[in-house]
């Protein structure tokens, strides 16, 4: 017979419509910065986005934070937090605004697959637009100084690739293990700024896509650096952050942070 605390464990994880993360909670609950949620209009939608202002006397360049496939969550509002720690104004849309049972978010879906499920039912293009809608929200932020960069996670690198794309006034993509979307050669040509990818060494499905965007990448002549971080596997951005990390994950979290607030610096200046 199972204990009482396993069945209040299995309970919760049964219950949470997101996935639990502890330690980016914790981090959100002990931010100084402030926090606020904005309604950004895309036609007849509207997309909840997450925005985290930095403590800083300048206007800041201001950081799009495109979700993993599991929906806007905890993490995600954590990357924003300590992005705005760094200096910059980081947004964090939900790109499952209105799709949850009765015009919910992501975290309106009843389990953390369920909203897997509706990322996959997005129109690629509808989720363009958004983030387009995102991008102008951004740059009409008083405090923001109009220029704009892009990361995105998982699906989210996916979609940092194609916002980098159809977006020219970016001043650089970041994709974390994410795929670019197979095209012909004047979808890469479009790309304006610099793209810099992130890569876990154990994510065979993912890492089998960087050489040939690479070599794409390379024929349009547009700048693409990635690093692959051995020992990491997909998604730990997200598991490197926990308490109970593994080494692996942890140390390619942190190497890669330091590697993202570089690339910020100097696409800033």
């Amino acid at each position: 017979m199972k204990s009482p605390v396993t069945l209040l464990l299995a309970w919760l994880a049964f219950a949470m419509p997101v996935l639990a993360q502890p330690g980016a909670i914790a981090r959100l609950e002990a931010s100084p910065r402030h926090h606020e949620w904005a309604q950004v209009k895309q036609g007849d939608r509207t997309v909840k986005t997450f925005v985290a202002f930095p403590e800083i006397k300048s206007k800041a360049l201001a950081v799009i934070v495109i979700h993993e496939n599991r929906g806007l969550t905890d993490f995600e509002r954590s990357v924003a937090d300590r992005l705005a720690g760094e200096g910059y104004i980081a947004l964090a849309p939900d790109l499952l605004s209105g799709t949850a049972p009765g015009g919910g978010g992501t975290s309106d879906h009843p389990s953390s697959d369920a909203a897997r499920q509706a990322i996959y039912q997005l129109d690629a293009q509808t989720v363009v637009a958004e983030l387009h809608s995102v991008a102008e929200y951004a740059k009409g932020i008083p405090a923001a100084d109009g220029r704009l960069a892009v990361i995105g996670f998982c699906w989210g690198g996916g979609q940092t690739w194609r916002f980098a794309m159809a977006r020219p006034d970016l001043v650089l993509a970041a994709p974390f293990y994410g795929t670019a979307p197979a095209g012909d050669a004047a979808s890469f040509e479009s790309i304006r700024c610099h793209v810099h990818g992130f890569y876990g060494g154990n994510d065979a499905r993912v890492n089998a896509t960087i050489e040939p965007t690479a070599a794409a990448m390379k024929a349009a002549g547009k700048t693409y650096e990635s690093v692959i971080y051995e020992g990491a596997r997909h998604a730990y951005m997200r598991a490197g952050q926990e308490e109970d990390a593994d080494a692996a994950n942890k140390t390619a979290m942190e190497q890669s942070w330091k590697r993202l607030l570089a690339l910020l610096a100097a696409a800033g200046k």
